[in-house]
């Protein structure tokens, strides 16, 4: 048996075949129609018509422009942001806003929001009938601790120092709801714009976390700035 295999390796040497066991391995050629591998660099790197021509045509209605281009707006204060958004740095990132060469000033917001509660759980509301307790009382308090936490519940929001906080609310038997305001103030450097907002969102959260036992089917809506003063850029109403 050994034999015939040296035998059979003399005779492929002799007439100057390759040895069927020969450690080197031929490379395949490439398939004449496979594109070549990119070069490995970063996708940002890529410029719209290299990837045209390894993808093909973009779908229809796609354009390069929109894929290509950023827009960096001047803020007018020597920074640049993208797309005009003050958290947003003339590199596309995001960045809690320098306040410091601002004045301060007084500031104050109001904001609103309402929660469908259903008829169901709307009459055990107000006749102080939830299991869980006095509702509309336990909702006030969480929107007043929620303003004092916006900063560590919105990222880039600032530690403000606020002066006031006001959570009303008020039942509206039209359509079973809760109806919830809720204002913030300060004088500083920055709005309390947020604060407000979540003062009244807490506020809707912690109405359904009181309500769910009695419905599933409770709704937090139209939570909205209606209006606010001070800072540079003046008093705004959602009413004008």
């Amino acid at each position: 048996m050994l034999g015939s295999f040296a035998g059979a390796c003399d005779l492929e040497k002799a007439h100057g075949l390759p040895s069927h066991h020969d450690s080197k391995v031929q490379a395949l050629p490439s398939h004449p129609f496979r594109s070549p591998d990119p070069p490995a660099r970063p996708a940002s790197f890529w410029s719209f018509q290299e990837l045209e021509s390894i993808f093909g045509e973009p779908p229809a209605g796609f354009s390069s422009s929109t894929s290509q281009e950023s827009h960096f707006i001047s803020t007018g204060s020597g920074e640049t942001s993208h797309h005009g958004l003050s958290h947003v740095d003339g590199g596309g990132q995001a960045r809690m806003v320098d306040v410091s060469s601002k004045e301060d000033s007084k500031r104050v917001a109001v904001a609103a929001c309402k929660v469908l509660l259903g008829q169901k759980a709307f009459h055990l509301v107000a006749s102080n009938q939830v299991a869980k307790g006095d509702v509309l009382n336990v909702a006030k308090i969480a929107g007043i601790n929620g303003a004092k936490q916006t900063s560590s519940l919105i990222p880039l929001c600032h530690n403000i120092s606020l002066t006031h906080i006001r959570v009303d609310l008020a039942l509206n038997e039209r359509d079973f709801s809760v109806e919830i305001e809720g204002e913030a103030a300060t004088t500083g450097k920055t709005g309390v714009e947020m604060e407000a907002m979540t003062a009244v969102a807490v506020a809707g959260l912690t109405v359904y976390d009181m309500c769910k036992a009695a419905s599933k089917d409770i709704s937090i809506t139209e939570i909205h700035l209606e209006h606010k003063t001070g800072g540079k850029s003046g008093d705004w109403s959602r009413k004008q």
